[in-house]
């Protein structure tokens, strides 16, 4: 059989020719039986002489057929990593390979990986559905083998998995073993026992140094069935999906240290969000209540720096060919930050985001017609900033927003009050305005506390304000575009220029602006003191509404800071998604903060993610306790003082009895005798005197009571203190009502050199448990299921 090496060390199609123990081989001339003990000795020193002469003739073993197990290679044209079905797809491969047979036909296509994979089971490949990846190979395996450098076990093909089938049915039926199976490469299996079958490498591929031809080189390992070797078979998903995530990068093709892709790092949280439903969610799984989360990746930087953009064509004319590998680096990774804050390329990210995510969305709901869960979108590093800016700029469908934002071209000269206020939903407010004689172009005018003095609720002043000015914006946008720079703040009065004009009503319009917005714009600046998003961008729609935005590592804040944003207004939300976290390491150098912007006036600390196994990690835990120690050590040495002051404070009246003792003691002594006047005169005496000295030693005491037990008592009641100020405070809506910025643990490795760690951290978020714990707590929480706390 002309079975051939492959590269993967397997052998190609050919058949056996097979020598049984009664035909000399060319090896050597003793007879079979004699044969194969020396042999084996040399080739496998592992084994032993007793267990290759293990009688097997004393009770012959029935055959049964082996059953296969279906494997794929995770990348294209990479045969040499090999890794097994769950049990529940390789049943499914299994059965439509016995149903399609050796049949020509119209190819059979099996949904696997929770339907992200679409197997064709004639041609053998595997084909991705939401992401673009080449086809993998995929094999019906049933034998398997192992060299000597092999760490794994690996399939052979599956021509020559039959031929051995075949030669091991007979030496089972027959009971005869030590049969060779010789190829005409020089290779050769020997079925020595049914525990024991080698391959030989030919002697022709012996290094030249060997002094004998007899002497064989290692021989490899054979297995028969996926259940005698060591691998670990995966457990198959459910079939019932609870809620969708659509996950979006950062800047460059990498998201870790180990240059993974987006979509090895999305498969790896998918992992763990399995397995921590299946320790914190056990029995609401049992219950049949817990399906799976299913995450999603979205890859926009390819379509960047693809061929459609050329980008990467003419940033490479003007680099420098000097440190040629840095510059590569800095080129297809942090140059995607200035492609962000540059509109002709911002507005390729933001329409590339939204509509990959709009054909993932697509994709998903027809191959699981059944879902109806909600969604939710993550956003690392970049994309975090790219979902927000996304998501500010969406319509909610209501009246307020769909004729300002749908594109409709008419004048505001055009509509009277009345139709205003009632595309705005605010027809209550017509006689309010019309009492005071106001039109569209007065109220153009008009400030926010204009219209507060009349007695209009903030929420509809903001419509009122925000309909207007865009309109007016739409009218002369032309002549005023050029007129101010972005980020100027133009003053309420209007100024005279030399030849006496007046700068107009269009100064006067947008003088309650902080800079000029410009129309192209489909950003809603309802809420914000200044107008965020990219200018001239038109911000595309998501095909639904999400329920929550999980920011990892994100820059948001600064980004929002920089615009010229200070202030988020406690009382905004998203147009179509009401939940929001910014989920960041506290060694993180692009992360920054959200509440602070929200609320100015109270310093909050971030909330604390708590550990996945149900606890602090072990160093912070030892942080804690001594800084417990460290207060109570202080509380006990200023308690030690203050009753040491108190104490010598009181040495001139210590002897004296309580005023209240005394008092008694004298009135029942002169209730007693007339003659304890002179006593009693004597103890008053004693009084006065006693009273002129702690008189003159209060000072230092009430000094103490002002300085150091005020400390002592600030200090015991700062922690309960804050423990009952925090749940009082409000953070805004953004999340409804609930806090916003959420603070991973540090490792204590991290925790020596938080520099070491500063790049690590960033990227770090794709393989924590507890980010993963923190997303489906918040997705099941809304879903009613209860968490569980595993036992330690």
């Amino acid at each position: 059989m002309s079975h051939v090496t492959g590269e993967e060390g397997g052998l190609s199609e050919a058949a056996p020719e097979v020598n049984n123990q009664e035909k000399p081989t060319q090896k050597t001339e003793k007879a079979p039986e004699d044969q194969v003990p020396p042999v084996v000795d040399e080739a496998s020193p592992s084994s032993t002489s007793s267990f290759e002469l293990l009688d097997m003739e004393l009770v012959p073993a029935p055959y049964q057929e082996v059953q296969p197990h279906w494997f794929f290679c995770p990348r294209a044209n990479d045969n040499t990593t090999w890794l097994p079905f769950s049990r529940e797809d390789s049943d499914k491969l299994e059965n439509a390979f016995n149903t399609v047979g050796d049949k020509e036909g119209d190819e059979v296509v099996i949904a696997v990986d929770g339907e992200r994979y679409d197997v064709h089971v004639r041609e053998r490949k595997r084909y991705a559905v939401y992401w673009e990846q080449g086809p993998t190979e995929v094999r019906r395996c049933s034998w398997f083998y192992k060299g000597d450098k092999d760490t794994k076990f690996l399939p052979y093909p599956e021509d020559f998995s039959k031929h051995l089938e075949e030669a091991y049915m007979v030496a089972v039926t027959l009971n005869e073993w030590k049969t060779e199976l010789e190829f005409p490469s020089g290779e050769t299996v020997i079925l020595h026992n049914p525990k024991l079958i080698m391959q030989y490498q030919p002697i022709g591929l012996q290094d030249e140094w060997q002094s004998s031809p007899s002497e064989q080189t290692r021989p490899r390992t054979v297995k028969r069935g996926v259940g005698s070797i060591s691998v670990e078979i995966p457990e198959g998903e459910p079939e019932k999906v609870d809620h969708l995530v659509f996950m979006v990068h950062g800047i460059g093709p990498a998201c870790d240290l180990r240059f993974r892709s987006i979509i090895q790092c999305v498969n790896d949280f998918r992992s763990a969000s399995l397995s921590l439903l299946g320790s914190h969610y056990k029995r609401a799984q049992q219950d049949g209540q817990v399906g799976r989360v299913e995450f999603l990746p979205v890859n926009w930087h390819s379509a960047l720096h693809g061929d459609a953009t050329g980008v990467d064509e003419d940033i490479q004319r003007i680099t420098l060919p000097s440190i040629s590998r840095l510059r590569h680096f800095t080129n297809d990774t942090l140059l995607d930050l200035f492609f962000y804050n540059s509109p002709t390329y911002c507005q390729t990210i933001v329409d590339t985001v939204a509509s990959e995510i709009n054909k993932l969305h697509t994709l998903f709901k027809q191959r699981h017609s059944e879902f109806d869960g909600a969604i939710s979108v993550v956003g690392h590093s970049l994309g975090s900033l790219i979902l927000f800016d996304l998501l500010t700029n969406q319509r909610n469908g209501s009246n307020a927003r769909q004729g300002v934002l749908s594109g409709e071209s008419f004048q505001l000269h055009q509509d009277t009050l009345q139709d205003t206020l009632t595309r705005l939903g605010l027809q209550q407010y017509l006689d309010t305005l019309q009492a005071e004689n106001l039109d569209l172009e007065s109220l153009a005018l008009c400030q926010d506390s204009d219209l507060r003095d009349l007695g209009i609720p903030l929420g509809p002043r903001k419509k009122i304000l925000n309909y207007v000015r865009k309109k007016w914006l739409s009218e002369d946008s032309k002549t005023r575009a050029g007129r101010l720079p972005p980020g100027i703040q133009v003053q309420p009065e209007a100024s005279s220029d030399n030849d006496g004009n007046q700068s107009s009503a269009a100064f006067k319009r947008n003088a309650h602006f902080h800079r000029t917005q410009s129309v192209t714009s489909a950003v809603e600046y309802e809420y914000f003191d200044v107008g965020i998003g990219q200018v001239s961008i038109n911000y595309p729609q998501l095909a639904f509404h999400p329920q929550t935005f999980f920011a990892f590592g994100s820059p948001i804040g600064m980004f929002l800071t920089v615009r010229g944003l200070k202030h988020i207004d406690p009382n905004y939300t998203f147009p179509t998604c009401k939940s929001f976290y910014n989920i960041y390491h506290p060694f993180d150098p692009v992360a920054y903060r959200i509440e602070p912007m929200i609320v100015t006036e109270v310093d909050l600390e971030p909330m604390l993610i708590p550990h996945h196994k149900g606890r602090k990690r072990m160093h912070l835990e030892l942080k804690d306790s001594l800084t417990r120690m460290s207060m109570d050590l202080k509380n006990n040495v200023l308690g030690s003082l203050r009753t040491a002051w108190q104490s010598f404070a009181r040495i001139p009246v210590a002897a004296l009895p309580p005023v209240d003792e005394a008092n008694t003691t004298i009135e029942n002594d002169l209730q007693e005798s007339p003659a304890s006047a002179t006593v009693s005169a004597s103890a008053k005496r004693e009084e006065q005197r006693a009273d002129f000295w702690t008189k003159v030693l209060e000072w230092p005491r009430a000094l103490h009571k002002h300085n150091l037990q005020g400390l002592c008592e600030e200090s015991e009641s700062s922690e309960s203190a804050e423990q009952r100020e925090q749940p009082e405070i409000k953070v805004g809506m953004l999340n409804e009502g609930r806090r916003i910025d959420y603070v991973l643990q540090e490792k204590p490795i991290e925790s020596f050199n938080e520099y070491l760690f500063a790049i690590q951290s960033h990227l770090c978020y794709w393989e924590s448990e507890d980010t993963a714990l923190l997303l489906l707590k918040e997705i099941y929480d809304k879903l009613g299921v209860a968490f569980e706390q595993p036992q330690q």
